[in-house]
């Protein structure tokens, strides 16, 4: 049953969820599938590519099963937004089928401590703020797919790669009017900021301030540890429970043109977590990865940081 209020996640009371690696990078790399315009929620038309996504899904709901932690289920919905449905031939009423069938998909990895999350992408390109839309123009343009997913029975959204503020303002009260808890995950580059130049910690700020602190908790994605630890500092970092970083220290304009998939060192990776969790984010739960990132990664994450978890409770 979905929370009937934005607080009502249990996330939010501070055990260790895991969630999902690079979706996208994993199935075109790993599995050799093809993704025009990395839009994972074309699996969904047959059942092969069904059978590709629950394979996907399998392999992180048996780490949480083994771990013991609890589990945020991603739809494959990234890319399901209007101007990429188009773009991609889908009509309106396909589309909206889609971002059902994708919230329907995961109701085969609930598990006792799991969360469906409807998962909303720009409008425009992932690293950079290409089209930049007002808040208000965002929450009409994220309106229909965010309500699908209510519709539907997921249990959260969440907003992944978000690169400018106002796009994140826009789908916070777009959640808001359809009743569902919100997560924005924000997009920063090599310097700690996002692809706008704005610090991080004012984009946080800016986000709440506009929308009365609506969304749940923050995120940052696709971004590696060292590109962003010393940004954190602030009383906003009390903001941010969730982190999908990259293994890679590659920027975006050199993953961009990278023809290679760079996995980086999944170990080191999850070492970065646990000392993350301990000495700059004490609030960090939602774990998992972006960008070149598989279950191989998130097994290490949860491996370091769950000793972390079961020391304190």
């Amino acid at each position: 049953m979905r929370p009937s209020h934005r607080n009502a996640l249990p996330q939010l009371d501070g055990g260790l969820f895991i969630t999902d690696g690079g979706l996208e990078t994993s199935l075109i790399f790993n599995d050799g599938l093809a993704l025009p315009d990395f839009a994972a929620f074309l699996l969904l038309k047959d059942e092969d590519g069904k059978a590709a996504l629950r394979r996907y899904y399998g392999a992180y709901a048996a780490i949480a099963a083994r771990f013991g932690t609890g589990l945020i289920l991603e739809s494959a919905t990234w890319r399901a937004s209007a101007d990429w449905g188009e773009r991609l031939g889908y009509s309106r009423r396909e589309l909206i089928e889609a971002n059902r069938s994708a919230i329907r998909l995961l109701e085969d990895f609930r598990q006792a401590r799991s969360v469906i999350s409807g998962c909303v992408g720009p409008r425009g390109d992932g690293y950079q703020p290409t089209r930049v839309m007002s808040a208000e123009a965002a929450a009409d343009y994220h309106r229909e797919q965010i309500g699908t997913f209510a519709g539907a029975g997921a249990d959260m959204v969440s907003a992944i790669t978000m690169n400018y503020v106002e796009e994140a303002i826009g789908i916070a009260q777009a959640s808001k009017d359809a009743g569902m808890p919100a997560a924005i995950s924000f997009t920063v580059e090599t310097d700690g900021r996002l692809p706008t130049g704005q610090p991080l910690g004012e984009a946080i700020e800016q986000v709440d301030a506009a929308t009365r602190a609506y969304p749940s908790y923050y995120m940052l994605n696709c971004a590696h540890p060292e590109h962003f630890e010393k940004a954190l500092r602030g009383p906003w970092t009390a903001r941010i429970r969730g982190l999908r970083a990259n293994a890679s220290r590659k920027s975006h304009a050199e993953l961009n043109d990278s023809t290679e998939l760079d996995i980086g060192d999944p170990a080191e990776l999850g070492g970065q977590y646990a000392e993350l969790r301990q000495y700059l984010l004490p609030r960090l739960n939602v774990m998992g990865g972006c960008c070149g990132t598989d279950y191989r990664h998130v097994e290490k994450i949860a491996a370091a940081c769950t000793p972390l978890f079961r020391a304190a409770a």
